[in-house]
């Protein structure tokens, strides 16, 4: 039995310990946020928070999350007020928004790190969050305004 905490909310898994955290988030717990991209963990369409960093959920065994505190895009900010969810809809970032929710939670993790990043902060934290339609430059842009730096 893995007990957890997914979005603040007390949780038991009593199945498959091999299981991708991604799997039971998505289809066990119906928090459809987080996405499926590669499988591998190279993409970082399903990144969410484990115990605050950012972590693969496709790569992550439900095992692995025992006793841990697990936040997906629902629970970053449960009314959509999170700096960066707001930089992210000023700026327009969205193109197809696929995986938009891996680089908001991964963008999270950057900030809780280094509040004010710099651009090369932000392109090293940020690598590996693969945006099919190319939009890394509004990223950048909204990571800046949701942390204060100027662009």
């Amino acid at each position: 039995m893995v007990q957890l905490s997914v979005n603040g909310v007390a949780r038991k898994y009593d199945g498959d310990p091999e299981m991708p955290l991604l799997w039971y988030l998505r289809d066990l717990l119906e928090l459809a946020g987080t996405k499926y991209g590669c499988g591998a963990g190279l993409c970082g369409a399903c990144t969410v928070h484990v115990n605050g960093q950012p972590v693969r959920s496709c790569i992550t065994a439900m095992k692995d999350t025992a006793g841990k505190k697990i936040t997906t895009i629902e629970g970053l900010s449960p009314d959509g007020k999170h700096p960066l969810q707001l930089a992210w809809q000023e700026l327009n970032v969205m193109q197809c928004g696929y995986c938009q929710s891996g680089q908001i939670m991964q963008a999270a993790g950057l900030l809780k790190e280094k509040p004010k990043p710099t651009d090369a902060d932000i392109d090293a934290y940020m690598t590996g969050n693969i945006c099919r339609c190319g939009t890394y430059q509004r990223i950048r842009s909204a990571i800046k305004k949701a942390a204060g730096v100027k662009a």
